[in-house]
């Protein structure tokens, strides 16, 4: 049986809830600079992983939105693609590593990776909006991560101006460690679950159940 989880997700809406306030004060710091609107859907077709938190919240979040049903269906068909797609770009990109490209280019070629997020419906607004991950809620402000600075092509920040930033690792660290507590409080039995990264499409798929999770002795199949 799976603990209650619901006190770590609550703590993860803390830091949503954060990341919101973080982009409001953008917004109206800088209102010329945040272009961010109704229908632009940039941020739906960026290339980034989920921590296990935040899969899991998305899952359950998900699950309460949409019953079974054609609408689900669908979206779980346009996830289904997405991974396949995304599998054999992560595959490129591991081969560039190999080889040894140095981070900065395989962040480049990652970067340039558009594929459309399964939760997009045909008027490019999104599905789920309300449980969307933290990386999509800070899409349209300046944010660096690993050292490399990014902020979105549609929005008017200048470069050489300097602008109030967000540190993404600090986020991913505490996102880490909600990680880790889901792994410690189900007593999971895979020492790296909390390590585990995967696309928006793949926590869709996913069933965070007994047997993902590592709760209980290993099935002998």
């Amino acid at each position: 049986m799976i603990p209650d989880l619901s006190p770590i997700f609550s703590r993860y809406e803390q830091l949503r809830a954060e990341a919101d306030s973080i982009f409001g004060q953008m917004s109206e710091k800088f209102p010329q600079c945040v272009t961010c609107s109704k229908g632009c859907s940039d941020c739906c077709h960026a290339l980034f992983d989920l921590s296990l938190v935040e899969a899991m919240y998305i899952n359950q979040a998900f699950k309460a939105a949409f019953d079974y049903g054609a609408q689900r269906s669908e979206i779980l068909t346009r996830a289904a693609t997405t991974d396949r797609k995304l599998t054999k770009y992560k595959r490129e990109l591991f081969h560039m590593e190999k080889n040894g490209e140095s981070e900065a280019a395989i962040m480049a070629k990652a970067a340039q990776i558009r594929i459309p997020c399964p939760l997009l419906d045909d008027n490019s607004c999104c599905l789920l909006y309300e449980a969307r991950p933290i990386t999509c809620r800070l899409y349209g402000v300046p944010t660096v991560i690993k050292n490399q600075g990014h902020v979105c092509g549609f929005s008017n920040f200048s470069l050489g101006n300097k602008y109030p930033t967000v540190h993404l690792d600090k986020i991913q660290a505490r996102l880490e460690a909600l990680s880790a507590e889901i792994a410690t409080t189900v007593h999971s039995r895979f020492t790296e679950l909390d390590q585990v990264y995967v696309p928006l499409s793949m926590a869709l798929l996913t069933e965070y159940n007994e047997q993902y999770l590592g709760i209980g002795p290993a099935r002998e199949d």
